[in-house]
């Protein structure tokens, strides 16, 4: 018994510890955001720094990501964190909850809760603001067709004709109708969750799913968070727009035959297409462990040597990087300071009324 009281009091003691360890971390990794200093040591992203610098799991480092920036927003949060009145699986959804205006009222109503009440509470408090619009993709196992056993001669009788219901009309099948020739695919759901949101369960295949990943890369500068229902939006209107021109329902003047640019900036088209194959679509850029970023978002065509100091729109000066490292070389290139300015006339162009800056 006394063995096991001292083991407790072990255990107890290193709970606290760990406790304030991880209020320490995040502390520290919220500091560290702020002074971009992923960017200092070459990463796109803070993200990109925790799963390749200290090597945690996709989901882990998404998880640190929303903790560090709720501590910058909200340090009364640190606390709680170090004592235990919240724990990390609720952080993410105290993240959806609080704001300035009612983190001093809301805060202390998660002390203590599970994941799943957290939840509840972040529904109870902003039913509206965060209709449920997650994306879940699980794996569907496909169940194989029934075999079919010949019944013995004697044994045939007529059997009534089944018949198959869709969503919208009924249809009679045809005695000779081969009924197990495949296994039925799960009809698509259609849940409506307020008077425009529906929730939409459709079964789709992987690769399917892959062309989507690569329909959000290519469209990650307009849509640059990746919302699945403004890309397949984007996809049906240029599908709605092919058919109408298809049709004759569209009149597209000839485009005129484009003459060679004078900008020194301008990259020609082969040049482009061998420099994005050579790269293999991802971005180029070498971590500080010598790995390229392999970012496949708001991807750019970089002049290595910069036009500014007299290099040329050709392959052999010419890298895919992503928008952030794109912007991060040139800081290297020309410094914080003259950079600067260019953040700040964008912030002062996005100030202006009507303005989304350039």
């Amino acid at each position: 018994m006394t063995d096991a009281r001292a083991l407790s009091r072990r255990i107890a003691s290193l709970l606290a510890e760990e406790r304030n360890r991880l209020a320490d971390f995040l502390v520290a990794l919220a500091d560290f955001d702020r002074q971009r200093g992923w960017g200092t040591l070459g990463y796109a992203s803070l993200f990109q720094y925790l799963e390749r610098e200290l090597r945690l799991t996709s989901s882990a480092a998404a998880r640190r990501v929303t903790a560090a920036a709720l501590v910058q927003r909200f340090p009364a949060v640190v606390e709680p964190l170090r004592d235990g009145r919240v724990c990390m699986s609720v952080v993410y959804e105290l993240s959806k909850a609080l704001t300035p205006e009612n983190a001093s009222e809301v805060l202390p109503r998660f002390y203590g809760l599970s994941k799943r009440e957290a939840e509840a509470l972040v529904a109870e408090l902003r039913p509206v603001a965060n209709p449920p619009r997650r994306e879940v993709v699980t794996a569907v196992v496909r169940i194989a067709p029934p075999v079919r056993v010949s019944a013995p001669a004697g044994a045939r009788t007529a059997a009534p004709v089944p018949e198959r219901t869709s969503p919208a009309k009924s249809e009679r099948v045809q005695p000779d109708a081969d009924l197990f020739s495949a296994a039925a695919r799960p009809r698509d759901e259609v849940e409506p969750l307020d008077a425009e949101l529906r929730r939409y369960h459709l079964t789709v295949s992987k690769a399917f799913l892959a062309k989507l990943d690569a329909a959000k890369d290519a469209l990650s500068h307009t849509i640059p968070d990746g919302d699945t229902e403004a890309v397949l939006t984007a996809a049906l209107d240029l599908l709605l727009e092919q058919t109408a021109r298809r049709r004759g329902l569209v009149k597209k003047p000839r485009a005129a035959a484009p003459k060679p640019s004078d900008d020194p900036r301008h990259v020609p088209a082969a040049a482009a297409r061998e420099v994005w194959r050579r790269d293999g679509g991802r971005c180029s850029f070498r971590l500080p462990d010598g790995s390229a970023c392999g970012s496949t978002t708001r991807l750019e065509l970089d002049h290595i040597l910069p036009v500014a100091l007299g290099g040329k729109p050709e392959v052999g000066n010419l890298r895919v990087t992503c928008a952030l490292h794109n912007r991060l070389a040139a800081r290297v290139m020309f410094g914080d300071r003259w950079m600067d300015q260019f953040t700040r006339d964008r912030t002062r162009a996005a100030a202006l009324p009507g303005g989304d800056g350039p």
